[in-house]
């Protein structure tokens, strides 16, 4: 309590000088999109600030005759103003989309080091305009692939979007899209994700140094914002691709008051396939999402935004008496009230409704099993942002989710002449709980070298049967070292009062979404990360090395044995343990120029321990890897040519072997009269994976009927020399000396791909 006493203090603290201030909000000035995190920056008096995820900024300093202030963002050419600063001044800015290198003279007196002077740190932010240069999948650009290239960020198996953030697990990552929570971020078994990269603004990853507003998962936060449409003429962009197609039309419904935009996607690979099986099989796969949003200008100081997300996936196997029924998919729904207070005050309510549902069923040799099973939200936010001074901003709100879960599922011996008629959803009992939130973060400039991110956050969850009260302090501090440089130090507790049992390695969904109960506790973690940052030749280069510990309590895993999950009272059949993780991660990133890109380097450990598995002892986390490097690169070559490519390599999986076996007559064809003997979990690493990736783009800019239209070509190569990386590790028993052999499966050889892209 010590510490909310102390924001409360600093609270109303503005100085005691004649101060002015000036607030406004930065777009681009061809579509009226928000500008994220650009920079405004008062030269003469060395402060600054960024603009919130509205695109909304406030300054308060002393009275003076004249302040010139310029206002930057990357890949945006730069605008200075000249404001007389005699009263409150409210500023908008448009900046204009450009490329190349800035002036030396201008890149001089402008500051671009928010990753040195800021305080927080374990925090990356994501380029959409490079999102979409890099090569990915089938020609497919992702937005989940390229986390997965981000320091202290480990990919799941090959070609799959799932990632685990510093030793935690998949459900530890709270993945929200316009403030709603998608829980399962996936299209076609994991290859690609349900982010549809012509729709999203804005994405930025939160690993470590967790500001207060944000909860509820122990590991990161992906923060992914869609565009808000162009307010001020019509424009129409597509892809066309090997696997999936995209179109996505915006435009004004009231010119620079009003705008929407629609945004869609679908697979045909469900037709590709189908020549290229055998007769013997009957397959279909189909994936779909669509995005959509409006935003009304309601006066100088509202804003409203409506904004909605469907995604589906429907697959469908059959063959010699199997078949596999995978249905998933994911609808969110946002409506957001922006109004500003003034000039020091900004305020967004938000109200979000979200659901994941799934239903899966297998049949083999008239075994039939099923699980169906759902989560929905209902829930509201209040959030407000005030800023007193250039170097102090606040914020503080309350969260409240309405949790509905649902879940069934049946194992059974079945015939062809009496199927099961499968589990009726309407019949499917469910449960309640409710979960808030109430928040406080300070963040304040104490003098020129130090500065400080202070906040608590205090979450519940309750239901009838059990409740739960917890507080988490928030604590991130920097000390400049010089102009370039500074260290910067976090400590951070963050609860989790949902569980995913079991995790899944590929993204198929086949675990559910269960919450804390009296013996199934919340999942706690306690991190401490210490860092050094530096930039390099005007802020061209960035440069860190951050180093982190943490602690994971309350983890869950199912009991030796048990896998089916037929209710969500599933207690009996878990058992609880602990997790630790610790590393180091290197980053160095180029922003701007003709050649642009990063490299990341992670060396991590990550261990659990459970009590009623492998014998109590220690045992490395399925997705420890010591060894993870990124190397990403972009090269303009003109106006119109450029490559990018990528080089991955990483340490392999651990996975358990078996030391034995044990005959067994009348055994049964599951096991083939053979039941393998375990001593010890997760004994065996896979082989290391790399891989890497090229591509080339062709864009030409021409006029059609009066119109600009922008035309791309994308020639990729996926895994170039063709690597042959583990997917997954099955047993067979050798003939001639009767022991278990382990069996690498491969998934993905080089794969080219070609894609148009075009926009109008």
């Amino acid at each position: 309590m010590r510490i909310a006493l102390f924001l409360f203090i600093l609270l109303p603290w503005a100085g005691f000088s004649q101060n002015y201030t000036i607030s406004g909000t930065l777009t681009d000035a061809t579509t009226g999109e928000a500008l994220i995190g650009a920079n405004v920056f008062v030269i003469s008096l060395q402060k600054g600030t960024t603009t919130n995820n509205y695109g909304f900024y406030s300054l308060t300093l002393p009275q003076t005759d004249s302040l010139g202030i310029a206002f930057t963002y990357v890949g945006y050419t730069a605008q200075f103003k000249k404001a007389y600063f005699r009263q409150n001044i409210k500023l908008d800015v448009e900046l204009i989309p450009g490329v190349g290198l800035l002036d030396e003279v201008v890149v001089s007196g402008i500051r671009h080091d928010e990753n040195v002077s800021h305080p927080q740190m374990g925090v990356v932010d994501i380029p959409t305009e490079k999102i979409k240069e890099l090569p990915a999948i089938l020609g497919e650009v992702d937005v989940l692939k390229i986390v997965q290239l981000l320091p202290g960020v480990q990919s799941g198996n090959e070609g799959t979007t799932g990632f685990f953030v510093r030793g935690g697990n998949a459900d530890q990552n709270l993945v929200q899209l316009d403030e709603a929570i998608v829980y399962n971020p996936n299209h076609l078994f994991g290859l690609f994700s349900t982010f549809n990269t012509r729709a999203i603004n804005n994405v930025t990853l939160i690993k470590g140094g967790f500001p207060a507003q944000y909860g509820g998962r122990l590991s990161s936060i992906l923060d992914i914002s869609m565009k808000e449409g162009n307010n001020k003429r019509v424009g129409v962009e597509g892809g066309i691709g090997l696997v999936t197609s995209q179109l996505t039309v915006e435009g004004p419904l009231k010119k620079e008051k009003a705008s929407f935009i629609l945004s869609g996607r679908r697979t045909y690979f469900d037709w590709m396939i189908k020549p290229f099986l055998s007769s013997r099989i009957q397959t279909n796969y189909s994936f779909y999402d669509l995005n959509a949003k409006v935003n009304w200008q309601l006066g100088p100081k509202d804003r409203l935004f409506l904004s909605g997300f469907q995604g589906q996936d429907d697959a469908t196997y059959i063959e010699d008496g199997i078949e596999y029924n995978v249905m998933f998919g994911n609808s969110t729904g946002t409506l957001r009230w922006n109004h500003i207070f003034g000039q020091k005050l900004f305020l967004n309510t938000s109200f979000i409704v979200n659901e994941y549902s799934q239903n899966i069923s297998a049949l083999q040799d008239n075994a039939f099993s099923q699980v169906v099973s759902g989560i929905k939200d209902v829930n509201g936010k209040l959030e407000f942002q005030y800023y007193p001074n250039p170097g102090h901003s606040i914020l503080f709100g309350v969260h409240y989710l309405d949790h509905t879960f649902r879940s069934s599922g049946k194992s059974e011996a079945q015939s062809g002449s009496d199927p099961s008629p499968g589990i009726d959803k309407n019949a499917i009992p469910v449960k309640y709980f409710d979960e808030y939130a109430l928040y406080i973060n300070d963040e304040i400039k104490v003098s020129q070298r130090i500065s400080a991110s202070l906040g608590i956050r205090m979450p519940g969850f309750y239901s009838d049967e059990v409740s739960y009260f917890k507080i988490e302090p928030r604590a991130s501090a920097r000390l400049t070292l010089g102009p370039t440089s500074s260290v910067k130090a976090a400590y951070t507790v963050m609860n989790q009062f949902l569980h995913l049992v079991p995790s899944s390695t590929a993204s198929v969904p086949t675990e559910i979404w269960i919450p804390s109960t009296e013996l199934t506790r919340p999942q706690l973690s306690t991190q401490y990360s210490l860092g050094y940052f530096k930039n390099f030749q005007d802020n061209q280069y960035e440069a860190s090395l951050e180093v982190y510990y943490k602690d994971m309590d309350n983890q869950v895993l199912f009991k030796e044995g048990n896998q089916l999950i037929e209710t969500l009272d599933v207690d009996p059949l878990l058992t609880y343990g602990k997790g630790w993780s610790y590393g180091a991660e290197f980053f160095l990133r180029k922003n701007i120029g003709k050649l642009s890109g990063w490299v990341s380097y992670t060396l991590s450990w990550t261990n659990q321990k459970f009590e009623e598995l492998n014998f109590g002892n220690t045992f490395p986390f399925r997705y420890d890897r010591r060894h993870n490097l990124a190397v990403v690169g972009t090269y303009q070559l003109g106006e119109r040519w450029s490559l990018s490519g990528t080089f991955v390599f990483s340490s392999g999986n651990v996975y358990t072997v078996p030391v034995g076996r044990i005959g067994v007559f009348h055994g049964g064809s599951l096991f083939e009269g053979n039941y393998f003997v375990y001593e010890e979990r997760n004994n065996v690493r896979m082989n290391p994976y790399h891989r890497l990736d090229l591509s080339a783009s062709y864009k030409k800019e021409s006029r059609i009927l009066g119109k600009n239209y922008t035309s791309e070509w994308v020639f990729g190569v996926y895994n170039t020399y063709s690597r042959l990386n583990p997917y997954f590790v099955f047993f067979e028993v050798e003939p001639r000396t009767g022991k278990p052999k382990a069996q690498q499966v491969s998934l993905l050889p080089i794969i080219p791909s070609i894609t148009f892209n075009f926009k109008f």
